[in-house]
């Protein structure tokens, strides 16, 4: 079972390519206020995550997800 360090390390590095502002990722950093994410971009960030993880991610959960934490958090849910 993948445990929740590993989801973090995968989501860290699939939304390096869209840190354009070089930004520390944290768990507490947020897709846009800190990563200036736009829909799209967040929509084909959780694309990456659904083929990596081969998982469906529920749009209604994407306004409880605001920090790379809480998306780590879900992702672990749906894996188990």
């Amino acid at each position: 079972m993948t445990d929740y360090q590993e989801y973090l390390e995968f989501l860290y590095s699939a939304v390096e390519a869209q840190n354009k502002k070089h930004i520390e990722l944290s768990e507490s950093t947020s897709l846009v206020a800190d990563l200036g994410l736009s829909s799209l971009e967040v929509m084909e960030f959780i694309e990456k995550i659904e083929d990596h993880f081969d998982i469906s991610i529920p749009l209604n959960i994407l306004p409880d997800v605001n920090t790379i934490g809480d998306l780590a958090t879900k992702v672990r849910e749906l894996n188990l």
